[in-house]
């Protein structure tokens, strides 16, 4: 049961929510199928295949997913992604495209799976919201790019967003834009737009429903030539196994790890917020393996790699919705429109697609917390910032990665060049403090105190020594010990622990003590461990900066200064 939590919720279902989970699924039904299919279209495989990747999703995630009411299905924020591996490994054939789709699923579900089974959920907190913004800005940027032409009536062959802004402005310069087709993809936009600022009023359910019956009506496709969606096949989706060949998996493998990343950093977050709302708790593993379930599934059943969406998951919050039944009734209302209505849909316009999605993309954007950022840590402004470039000038995998990399390096950061300060003590003021900030601080003849405000590993350990040396050398008066206050040093390596021991022989050597105070436990086993810690001998460790103080200045008397 613990793996199962749908089960769970089955078991404690009052029946008193049925009504509420039924209405909000079927309302919820009204954005599933457009925003499935546009999402599908703008990933590179047909629009059916979008509605597959929404049925066996919200199905799967039902039984394994933790949270009562997140929507599962494809998403704005990884069309960039699939697309990025689909559309030059496909050559436009349409039954590649799917099965190469259908293998990234496949690769996000068992990178999920895995890490969840492995309790890895923490491991999205690696990266920063600057970091978070940065990439999706990029990936928000990417997405309508590449749906601008659909919505002008043209498409463009390009490699690289930069190629294919230029394309695309050569081609309207050329005056290959479609007069219909931008009236209806902009009227289409707009509408969406305008409807989003109505309370539940569902913006892309009135959007589509007013392209579709304009479309019928005028019979634009036969008079001026409109894309449309035409027929969908009739039936549910068939299990199948996605074939690709070796020269692909390379490719595949990256995007559906990618997806991965970027499906639970998002799932988790949103998850999370909607926890707090209906003041439940959710496991960051298993919603791991939730998701990871639902990708491995829609896998197998000719779908895409799947997400949660921030857009149809407060639809179902908005009508009611109290448990997993609400997708499950969502789920259930798609496969029964693809077996008795498939041409229901068949005069929804390609450029009203583009504009759901682009509509999407807008509200991928965040603006308003970068311009906070700027304002009050301009160095993670323009991390963010240099997120983005990588998204939008290298493309959405090479962009992940370096999101990836500079979040990492943004952790190195802290701890390679940390704060540190000399210490004395502040008339009025308890304890002891950095002597930069007070100015009149105290200190004690033949005594330096040091606080390190990081780890100790590799990468400053070097720079320990200097500024140890550093602190030695500035003291006015001639140091006899110099007590480093260790309680921020939460960790040691053997790097760092080599270098202790070799500034202890320099300091010795010049007749001057190195102790600790207020050293970790753990930090000490350490110590032991790599056999340092005998050499500086138990004395040198004093628990408190009090006593390291009070030590010195009972011994101080009986040495002499030290030229």
């Amino acid at each position: 049961m613990r793996w199962l939590p749908g089960l769970r919720t089955l078991r404690s279902y009052d029946p008193a929510w049925l009504r509420h989970d039924i209405v909000a699924g079927l309302v919820l039904t009204t954005m599933l199928v457009p925003a499935g299919i546009a999402y599908a279209e703008a990933s590179g495989i047909g629009g059916i295949y979008g509605l597959y990747a929404t049925i066996i999703p919200l199905l799967a995630y039902a039984l394994f997913g933790p949270s009562r009411i997140l929507v599962l299905g494809p998403d704005s924020a990884l069309a960039a992604i699939i697309i990025a591996v689909v559309a030059p490994l496909a050559a436009g054939d349409p039954q590649r495209a799917v099965a190469l789709a259908s293998a990234m699923a496949v690769v996000s579900g068992l990178v999920c799976i895995v890490a969840g089974l492995a309790k890895l959920g923490f491991i999205t907190e690696l990266l920063s919201k600057p970091i978070r913004y940065g990439y999706m800005n990029g990936i928000a940027f990417t997405v309508l790019l590449s749906q601008l032409p659909k919505l002008f009536g043209f498409s463009v062959d390009a490699d690289g967003p930069l190629r294919h802004i230029q394309a695309f402005v050569l081609a309207v310069m050329d005056g290959r834009t479609a007069p219909a087709t931008l009236a209806v993809g902009v009227g289409t936009l707009v509408l969406i737009l305008l409807a989003k600022r109505i309370p539940r009023v569902p913006s892309v359910l009135v959007a589509v429903v007013g392209a579709t019956l304009v479309s019928a009506f005028f019979d634009l496709h036969e008079r001026v030539g409109l894309p449309v969606l035409g027929p969908l096949p009739q039936g549910l989706p068939a299990p199948a196994l996605p074939l690709i060949g070796w020269a692909d998996l390379q490719p595949v493998l990256m995007g559906g790890v990618a997806v991965a990343l970027v499906s639970f950093a998002d799932t988790s977050v949103l998850s999370r917020v909607f926890a707090a709302r209906t003041r439940t708790q959710v496991d960051p593993n298993q919603e791991m393996v939730g998701l990871g379930a639902a990708n491995l599934a829609t896998g197998f059943f000719q779908g895409m790699p799947i997400s949660s969406s921030s857009s149809r998951t407060p639809v179902a919050e908005a009508a009611g919705a109290r448990t997993q039944l609400t997708g499950v009734v969502g789920a259930i209302a798609i496969a029964v429109l693809l077996i008795a209505a498939p041409n229901l849909l068949k005069n929804l316009p390609s450029a009203a697609l583009a504009a759901v999605v682009i509509a999407a993309a807008i509200g991928l954007f965040e603006f308003k917390d970068l311009g906070r950022l700027y304002r009050i840590q301009r160095w993670e402004f323009w991390l963010s910032v240099a997120c983005f470039a990588g998204v939008a000038v290298f493309g959405a995998i090479p962009g992940i990665a370096i999101a990836v990399l500079i979040a990492v390096i943004e952790f190195l950061w802290d701890g390679w060049r940390p704060h540190y300060a000399v210490m004395g003590r502040v008339q009025g003021v308890g304890g002891f403090h950095d002597i930069t900030r007070y100015p009149d601080a105290q200190r004690i003849d033949g005594l330096v105190l040091f606080r390190w405000d990081a780890p100790l590993f590799f990468a400053n350990a070097e720079l320990f020594r200097e500024k140890v040396l550093a602190a030695v050398s500035e003291s006015p008066t001639p140091v006899r010990w110099i007590v480093v206050a260790a309680e921020p040093v939460t960790s040691v390596d053997v790097t760092s622990s080599d270098m202790l021991a070799e500034l202890d022989e320099e300091l010795q050597a010049r007749g001057i003590e190195l102790c600790f105070a207020e050293m970790k436990d753990p930090v000490k086993d350490k110590l032991k461990r790599f056999g340092v810690f005998d050499r500086f001998g138990a004395s040198t460790f004093h628990p408190t900066l009090e006593e390291a103080v009070s030590a010195y200045l009972l011994q101080a008397p009986a040495k002499a200064p030290v030229p």
